[in-house]
């Protein structure tokens, strides 16, 4: 706690009725001076002790608070089973113990069979909570849409069109589809080499629609403990529905939507408990409504034939590597923002360049950069290129490609 700063002395010189003008004019402004420090010392003093106040009355409110947590009993986390004539059967959450407990007249009206509820020690329902969700999965969702668009991916202008068709069109026309008499595709699902485009066409779709865009990794539905990973799709497609229209990006599925097996290991029967979630969230009896899932891999081979079947994954959409055409135009997508020389010849490149998907392009782009960098310039040539190309081809892409991380899987 800070010292309080000291009033200042008086003035001890008083004012003596035959002193000249001039000097008690003096003395006058002294006096007056004197009175302002005074004034500012006390005004200082007492804005340090509200602040004071204000703190003790935060730690006072606080430790009331906790006071009264303390003398209150605590509550469990239970589920109606079913409810009769002001009756309820209750389950609580942990120990599985059901009990038949009296309703208050207060909820009896409101509560209904599969209500989240908190009761006491006696099993009395005490209040009604909300729908559990699990909070990873409200963490997937993508509060702003991607920074990217149709105009920055080179090479793939066909699977653009199909997944715009399937995907964006529904959501931004249904009346087409109504028209017409059909339902729009269910799923689509992106699959070819890494690197070429599958995640950034998500984005690219996401970024052209008002719809929420809920993003997960099929790794990250693979879970430790039986049930979570099932309990996670289950969520996800909730939160989709809450948020309707929606866009669900499934990347990496083939984690837990490989080929079945006979194993017996407890890991692969509970990746096969998600799948099999999943697969009944992309069924379901309801209406799936304004909800499009999207799904990518590199390992097509892997996915089983389950998940593949029409009513799932209308669309199998293969994004391969680029042809030349494409190439030119991933680096020119690529440069867009370099200061790059006249004499850099991107049709060359993109003849040697063959095999070549649009990650390790942007890798190229980028340690051209570095080229001209470290020969203190400030535009890239095209030397910088060729010399970009030897050095990948040399290192065999890998280091580079590695810090390019998968911006354009």
């Amino acid at each position: 706690m800070s010292r309080s700063p000291s009033l200042p002395d008086r003035p001890s010189r008083e004012i003596d009725p035959d002193m000249p003008d001039d000097e008690r004019l003096e003395v006058l402004r002294a006096h007056l001076q004197d009175l302002v420090d005074v004034n500012e010392t006390l005004s200082n003093q007492l804005d340090d002790a509200e602040r004071r106040r204000q703190k003790l009355r935060e730690k006072a409110d606080r430790i009331e608070r906790e006071n009264e947590t303390l003398k209150s009993s605590s509550l469990y986390v239970a589920t109606v089973e079913d409810r009769f004539d002001g009756e309820a059967i209750i389950k609580q959450h942990g120990n599985n113990q059901e009990v038949v407990t009296e309703l208050p007249p207060r909820l009896e009206d409101e509560l209904e069979a599969g209500d989240r509820v908190a009761v006491n020690d006696s099993f009395g329902v005490q209040l009604i909570l909300s729908a559990e969700m699990d909070a990873r999965a409200q963490a997937m969702e993508i509060d702003e849409s991607p920074d990217v668009g149709y105009e920055d991916i080179g090479g793939i202008d066909e699977q653009i069109r199909e997944v715009r068709e399937a995907v964006e069109q529904p959501l931004a026309q249904p009346e087409l589809f109504e028209e017409v008499g059909i339902e729009p595709p269910a799923g689509v699902l992106l699959y070819g080499p890494p690197g070429t485009g599958k995640t950034m066409l998500a984005k690219a779709v996401a970024n052209q629609t008002d719809a929420t865009f809920i993003k997960m990794a099929g790794s990250e539905l693979v879970r430790k403990f039986i049930g979570e990973g099932s309990r996670l799709v289950r969520d996800l497609f909730e939160l989709a529905r809450e948020r309707e229209p929606a866009i669900i990006f499934i990347d990496e599925i083939d984690a837990i939507a490989s080929r079945r097996t006979e194993s017996k290991t407890s890991g692969d029967a509970e990746v096969q408990r998600t799948m099999m979630q999943l697969l009944s969230e992309m069924d379901g009896f309801e209406e799936r409504g304004e909800i499009r899932i999207i799904a990518a891999t590199n390992r097509f081979d892997m996915l089983d034939s389950a998940i593949l079947r029409p009513g799932r994954f209308d669309r199998l959409i293969e994004v391969p590597e680029p042809d030349r055409e494409g190439r030119e135009k991933i680096f020119q997508i690529h440069t867009r923002g370099m200061n790059v020389d006249d004499d850099v010849d991107f049709d060359a490149l993109a003849d040697d360049t063959v095999g070549y998907s649009g990650a390790e392009i942007e890798s190229l782009t980028t340690e051209a950069g570095m080229f001209a960098i470290r020969d203190d310039r400030d535009h890239v040539c095209q030397t910088d290129f060729v010399d970009a190309l030897e050095k990948i081809e040399n290192d065999d892409g890998s280091d580079v490609i590695a810090s390019a991380g998968y911006f354009y899987q």
